[in-house]
């Protein structure tokens, strides 16, 4: 790994530098708190790519709930250290930069994301695809890499970077998961030892369920707040709480 970059002047400079000139380049965003399901999309970019950037940023616009963004774990260091056999170079944006604008442009989309995940959380996918916008923009990666477990935000990113014609390959990575099926998540951490036990239960009410109206009959027996539970495209979406820790996950039917 080549370093830390924070400045957006800075990290322009070194993407324009002769070094990374004609190169592949890899590109990871990630909120931080890197778990295993980082590391593998890390590993895909450095297979595929001959350079590999990840994105470390808190992004404060796709939280509806500021208690949610104040508890969001930063864990630079050991972010950092996970990472730097992978990625020549880690940006982590000031937010100041990012959103020069205070926020005016956003991107907004009007059918899926009013779905699910849209319906629970209002205004979260404009601070997603918005603040993806603008680290593409800046990264100007050959490929990105995203997770297939928040699959609702991979079809969202897919549209918007087919619909806004960006010059890049959006490339989908399957879901790494815990032995027990929990997909690793950074909110995980914030299970109590019984919560954590309890959570595996979701993924597993999801895959062998006949419906998603019996998997959520059945999650709710077991005591899991259920947001919603929704079979769509061949995919079984569903969202919970467990110890007050809202967890999404999804499973091919």
């Amino acid at each position: 790994m080549n370093g830390v970059i924070a400045s957006l002047a800075s990290w322009c400079e070194w993407r324009r530098s002769p070094d990374w000139a004609g190169k592949s380049v890899g590109f990871v965003p990630t909120m931080g708190a890197l778990h295993g399901g980082h590391r593998s999309l890390l590993e895909r970019a450095r297979a595929e790519n001959e350079r590999v950037v990840l994105s470390i940023f808190v992004n404060p616009s796709q939280f509806n709930d500021p208690n949610d963004l104040a508890s969001y774990p930063r864990t630079l260091e050991a972010d950092i250290a996970l990472a730097r056999d992978w990625v020549d170079v880690v940006f982590t944006p000031w937010p100041e930069e990012i959103y020069r604008d205070g926020y005016r442009f956003r991107v907004t989309e009007h059918e899926l994301s009013r779905r699910w995940e849209g319906v629970h959380r209002p205004g979260h996918f404009d601070g997603v695809l918005t603040v993806v916008l603008k680290l593409l923009n800046a990264v100007q990666p050959t490929r990105a890499y995203f997770g297939e477990k928040d699959w609702q935000q991979l079809q969202l990113v897919r549209g918007m970077v087919d619909a806004l014609l960006l010059p890049v390959e959006i490339v989908a990575c399957p879901t790494v998961r815990e032995p027990d099926g929990l997909a690793m998540s950074s909110r995980n951490r914030r299970l109590t030892e019984l919560g954590r036990k309890h959570a595996a239960e979701f993924p597993r009410a999801l895959r062998t369920a006949r419906d998603a109206a019996a998997a959520a009959s059945y999650l709710r027996v077991r005591g899991f707040e259920v947001d919603y539970v929704e079979d769509h495209d061949g995919v079984r979406l569903g969202a919970v709480r467990v110890d007050g820790v809202r967890l999404i996950d999804n499973v091919r039917l």
